[in-house]
């Protein structure tokens, strides 16, 4: 039996009963928000990652520009584009694949795509949405790994992103 509990068309909250694989049946919570793309603005130096205020956790984070693709039509191209030039305030000549991550896969559907940006260039075209307190940090690729050690850097999307990309590059 399926038990909505909120819906609304960028998020579905219900429970859910399933049969496991081993026969087993028990009542879940889906949290199943749109999918989202997440996207590392980068050169050869550095990456461009975000500094926003989060009023669920009451704090700043460093993290990648990301949002939800919530734009009828819209492609994952598209709207990591749009997503790019509202937080970071740039504009890419190549958007590359990364493919994607569950992002906590033991209650929610969220698919993130992962994308990352080069060939930057400042972009106003778009505004920030009212409710986004963000500044655009500067880092450089030499000292992600430390900052993700040292907690620095602690969301998971940025995690996974900036570890896909920076390992494919010392792989080529």
């Amino acid at each position: 039996m399926n038990n909505k509990i909120y819906d609304t068309p960028r998020l579905v909250i219900e429970t859910k009963d399933i049969t496991l694989p081993n026969g087993k049946e028990r009542t879940y919570l889906f949290v199943q928000p749109v999918e989202a793309v997440c996207i590392l603005p980068t050169d050869d130096e550095y990456v461009y990652l975000i500094r926003q205020y989060r009023a669920v956790i009451d704090s700043y984070i460093l993290e990648v520009p990301a949002g939800g693709m919530d734009k009828e039509g819209e492609s994952k191209e598209d709207a990591a584009r749009r997503e790019l030039a509202e937080e970071s305030r740039l504009q890419a000549e190549e958007i590359i694949p990364m493919g994607f991550v569950y992002s906590s896969p033991g209650f929610c559907t969220e698919k993130l795509w992962l994308f990352e940006a080069r060939g930057l260039s400042p972009c106003e075209d778009l505004a920030m949405d009212e409710d986004e307190i963000i500044e655009q940090v500067k880092v450089r690729k030499e000292d992600v790994f430390s900052m993700i050690a040292s907690g620095e850097i602690s969301d998971a999307k940025t995690i996974a992103l900036l570890t896909r990309v920076l390992t494919k590059e010392k792989r080529t």
